[in-house]
């Protein structure tokens, strides 16, 4: 198996547990988190302290540091059209300008389609985001791709510590939206979207150039299956039904994700659905439990 030198662009939720995966299997990995550095990393690999939207911070990774890929998956912090712009599109400029060559793998998401009418969508399906952050998304997709990158769209990310659906339910603040056909709830696994990027890694190169996948389970389910399944599980009341929240997210949108592309390179998802890691990730539930309280 071929191994790289990654530099590992943001060390939250995903960046945190990739650089472990890719270390623990022997990569040269060195990560990139935002903010001053720990006194004492508590880090396997070297953790250094730069922002991607700043270049001027990232020359002094690339004095230590000389990769043959890079993987950006900085969060924006939830923040608006602004930092998403400072994040993604000028992060994706920065990294090109800092280390000219090398081939960036962008952390995307399905976000970017705006279907709402439940049909079936893949890479090539129209992208028609409603708002202002999903177009800065495809703008930083195509920045990384036109460099000899590659897009990655994931789906809602849950995982151990990490699922809304879960700690709504715990904690009784569930709703399912009172609307007719129930939208569908597209995720991946934490582990499964560090799977699929440690695989693109491994993939002959002409793979991965330029390319465009979905990152998503085989099964995605209706906002309504997912609460009725999970209240059997559990014992619970099943949610109440309310009016859709327009604040939310992703709200507008009602679409099934295809990870055919994906998986026609032979990347194959742990937990085919979300209710497959409510029964066999030991570590999901307790821990949902443990941070609501239960």
């Amino acid at each position: 198996m071929a191994s790289f030198r990654v530099l590992v662009v943001g060390h939250g939720y995903l960046g945190a547990s990739l650089a472990g995966e890719l270390h623990r299997v022997g990569w040269s990995v060195v990560a990139v988190h935002r903010g001053p550095s720990p006194p004492s990393s508590p880090a396997a690999y070297p953790l250094l302290s730069a922002d991607v939207a700043e270049r001027d911070s990232l020359l002094g990774i690339a004095r230590r540091a000389a990769p043959e890929v890079i993987v950006h998956c900085a969060s924006s912090s939830r923040g608006g059209a602004e930092s998403y712009r400072a994040v993604f599109v000028e992060g994706i400029r920065n990294l090109r300008s800092v280390f000219p060559g090398v081939p960036v793998l962008f952390t995307s998401s399905t976000s970017v389609y705006g279907q709402t009418d439940g049909s079936v969508v893949g890479e090539h399906s129209e992208t028609s985001p409603d708002r202002e952050t999903g177009r800065l998304l495809l703008e930083a997709e195509s920045l990384a791709r036109e460099s000899g990158g590659t897009a990655l769209r994931l789906a809602g990310i849950y995982g151990p510590g990490r699922s809304v659906h879960l700690r709504r339910l715990f904690d009784g603040s569930a709703r399912i939206e009172e609307v007719e056909p129930s939208r569908f709830l597209n995720q991946i696994h934490r582990d499964d979207a560090v799977g699929a990027i440690r695989h693109l890694l491994e993939c002959e190169p002409a793979t991965r150039r330029g390319g465009l996948f979905n990152v998503v389970d085989d099964r995605p389910l209706t906002q309504r299956e997912c609460y009725e399944a999970l209240s059997a599980r559990f014992g619970l009341p099943l949610p109440p039904l309310a009016p859709p929240d327009p604040e939310r997210k992703r709200g507008w949108t009602h679409k099934i994700v295809s990870n055919a592309a994906l998986r026609a390179t032979g990347w194959v998802p742990r937990y085919p659905s979300f209710l497959d890691a409510v029964e066999r990730d030991p570590r999901l539930v307790p821990s949902i439990r443990e941070a609501d309280g239960g």
